[in-house]
C-alpha cells in the first residue's frame, strides 16, 4: 500500500449566497495490489468555512480524485458548526489533543496574523481568525493535526457564556484589553500624520496671508 500526500492551500468558493469557501489539506492516494496488477484509490481531506465563525472538516474516498474532494466537501458542509471568536482571534487560550497530535492556540493582538502550519492554519483560516499564534507538538501528519485543532475549538467559550455558567460579572479580559490595546496602536499613526498635515497646512495658509500682506503695503 502506497501513500502520497498533495497540500493545497488555495480556497475555493462553495456557495456564493453563504459565503461558504473549502480548501483542500491533502489528496492520499492508495495501491493495492491484485490480480491483474495495483488498484489505486484516492483520499481527500477538505476544511469547509464561511470565515465567520463557522468551520467543518471532511474526509472522502474515491476512484478518482474530483469525486473524493466532492464527497469530503459535503461531508464537512454537513459537519460545519459555530465557535465563538473574539474579535479576529478567539477568546482564550486552548489546548486540543487527537492521537499522537497536540496543538496549543492563543490569542493574538490585532496584526499579528496567523502564526501556524498549513494543516492548522487552514482550519483557523475557514474558521474566520486572522490573528492567532499556535504551537503543535508530536505528530505531524495533517489528519491528526486538523482533528487536534477542532478538538481544543470545542473548549472554547464566550465571555457572555462564562457570565451564564458562573453567574458573575466579569470585567475586561486580557484579550480584549490586547485587542483595545492593539487598535488604539494602529489607529495612532494615522492620528499623529493627519495632525502634521493640517498643522502643516495652516502654517502655509499662514504663510500665503503675509505674503498677501506684504504686497499690498508695497
Amino acid at each position: 500500500m502506497i501513500g502520497i500526500v498533495v497540500n493545497h492551500t488555495m480556497a475555493e468558493m462553495l456557495e456564493e449566497s453563504g459565503g461558504i469557501e473549502s480548501t483542500t489539506v491533502g489528496v492520499y492516494r492508495t495501491a493495492a495490489t491484485v490480480k491483474g496488477g495495483r488498484r489505486f484509490s484516492f483520499s481527500s481531506l477538505v476544511i469547509v468555512g464561511d470565515r465567520h465563525g463557522r468551520v467543518g472538516l471532511g474526509y472522502g474516498k474515491a476512484n478518482q480524485v474530483p469525486p473524493a474532494i466532492e464527497k469530503a466537501q459535503k461531508q464537512a458542509k454537513r459537519d460545519m458548526r459555530p465557535y465563538p471568536l473574539q474579535g479576529r482571534t478567539i477568546p482564550h487560550e486552548v489546548e486540543g489533543c487527537f492521537g499522537a497530535c497536540r496543538v496549543r492556540l492563543l490569542p493574538a493582538s490585532p496584526g499579528t496574523g496567523v502564526i501556524a502550519g498549513a494543516a492548522v492554519r487552514a482550519v483557523l483560516e475557514m474558521l474566520g481568525i486572522q490573528d492567532c499564534l499556535t504551537k503543535s507538538f508530536g505528530s505531524n501528519n495533517p489528519k491528526n493535526l486538523c482533528k487536534a485543532v477542532f478538538n481544543g475549538l470545542d473548549d472554547l467559550r464566550s465571555k457572555e457564556d462564562t457570565i451564564r455558567l458562573r453567574g458573575v460579572e466579569l470585567g475586561e479580559t486580557m484579550v480584549e484589553e490586547s485587542i483595545r490595546r492593539g487598535q488604539a496602536f494602529h489607529g495612532s499613526p494615522a492620528s499623529e500624520s493627519d495632525g502634521s498635515e493640517s498643522e502643516a497646512g495652516e502654517a502655509s495658509d499662514a504663510g500665503s496671508a503675509d505674503a498677501s500682506k506684504e504686497d499690498a503695503s508695497s
